[in-house]
């Protein structure tokens, strides 16, 4: 009896699984790819491999496949491409900017920011952010940058002997946390002389189990994440508990100083004693920003705050971590750059470095773009469509 059942639910699941994909298989027929095994698709391909790994498969499918191909990960079907004309067309759209369900794994910790966010929601947040990019409010930024690259170098001095191999990936790390809080939510946290602090404990604990995730195919479903990693599932909820926490007062804090200076001067935290212009974070921006006439939630302002904490360490980590590490193995590169820059700042280490020597660092600038193009801080862009796409000579 138990094994007609078997033998009967192991049919009926087949036969689910067939005619759920029968649609979008008959659609891209003509696209190859590894064939894929019932259920699982191609899931078992990622099984038990790093990122390294994973990489290096992707590119392997491209060469084998061709520049578009298609993968089948359980019930989710992925198309594959490497032309730049095809991400050239998806990216400069309007309309296609649904993310992929990957970056569901970062929803409980960014919620519907900009990164996640899409339609209305997305435009309406974009126009208020944008205008923080400008070169004005990015030029009064450069004091921060200065003063924490400083301490970095600090620490780096002992290590400098010629000899030391170090893991520069952390150290860099540190010092955007520093940067990207002191910038996005105008507060210290002081990453690089006490990284045990509650927040920048955190902010790790939440980016390495979401990487884990990202790799681990099963680990991707929350119910078998929390079964088979209970402690790696508490420690995510529990750290993100704390990063929305320590967020949600600084916002608090922030807003009844902005509503107290409004009511006791007429004047904004845009504004210091004399009405003269100061530096604001993204934070204050938002705070005194309006969609259709209304002001931003707290919640509002913490989705796009957290996602710039997010983004602004995880990517410039990853970025200046893979340029220092080329510089490091190509001498003569290392040498034009160390000669630019003497030319343009000169030797004196406690001089300020201001945006136009940045500007005329134009070696230095040739190198790290060649860098982001090797080795690029997010080698893989998902979106998820929900209407055709003409794709070149294909449809899609």
């Amino acid at each position: 009896m138990f094994l007609e059942f078997f033998i009967v639910f192991v049919t009926l699941l087949l036969l689910w699984d067939y005619l759920s994909k029968k649609r979008r298989n008959d659609m891209l027929s003509y696209m190859d790819g590894p064939k894929p095994l019932p259920i699982v698709g191609n899931a078992l391909a990622y099984r038990g491999q790093n990122p390294e790994e994973i990489m290096n498969f992707i590119t392997n499918n491209s060469k084998k496949y061709g520049g578009m191909y298609r993968v089948w990960i359980l019930q989710q079907l992925a198309v594959f491409s490497s032309d730049p004309r095809d991400i050239e067309v998806i990216l400069s759209s309007p309309q296609h900017i649904t993310k992929n369900n990957l970056y569901e794994l970062l929803h409980s910790w960014l919620g519907t920011g900009l990164l996640m966010s899409t339609g209305k929601k997305w435009h309406s947040r974009r126009k208020i952010i944008t205008p923080t990019f400008h070169f004005k409010i990015l030029e009064q930024f450069v004091e921060i940058f200065d003063q924490q690259s400083s301490v970095m170098v600090k620490r780096l001095t002992d290590k400098a002997d010629g000899k030391t191999a170090i893991n520069i990936f952390p150290i860099i790390c540190s010092m955007a946390l520093d940067i990207i809080a002191e910038t996005a939510m105008g507060v210290m946290i002081n990453a690089q002389s006490n990284p045990k602090f509650p927040y920048v404990q955190a902010v790790f604990h939440v980016t390495n189990i979401t990487a884990r995730r990202f790799i681990n195919v099963w680990h991707r479903i929350n119910w078998i994440f929390r079964l088979t990693a209970p402690s790696d599932y508490k420690l995510l909820n529990d750290s993100i508990k704390l990063m929305h926490n320590f967020t949600e007062n600084i916002i608090m804090e922030r807003r009844e100083a902005l509503q107290k200076s409004l009511a006791e001067n007429g004047k904004s935290l845009e504004e210091d004693e004399l009405g003269q212009k100061k530096r604001m974070a993204l934070l204050d921006v938002l705070l005194q920003s309006t969609i259709s006439g209304a002001p931003l939630s707290n919640e509002d302002i913490r989705e796009e705050v957290d996602t710039f904490m997010f983004e602004g360490h995880d990517t410039t980590t990853s970025g200046i971590s893979f340029a220092l590490c080329l510089i490091s193995r190509h001498a003569e590169v290392q040498k034009k750059i160390f000669e630019e820059i003497l030319e343009v700042i000169g030797s004196d280490k406690e001089r300020p470095v201001s945006l136009r020597d940045l500007g005329e660092l134009k070696y230095l600038e040739c190198v790290i773009k060649e860098s982001l193009r090797l080795y690029p801080p997010v080698p893989m862009i998902g979106r998820y469509f929900t209407e055709d796409i003409d794709i070149l000579t294909e449809g899609l």
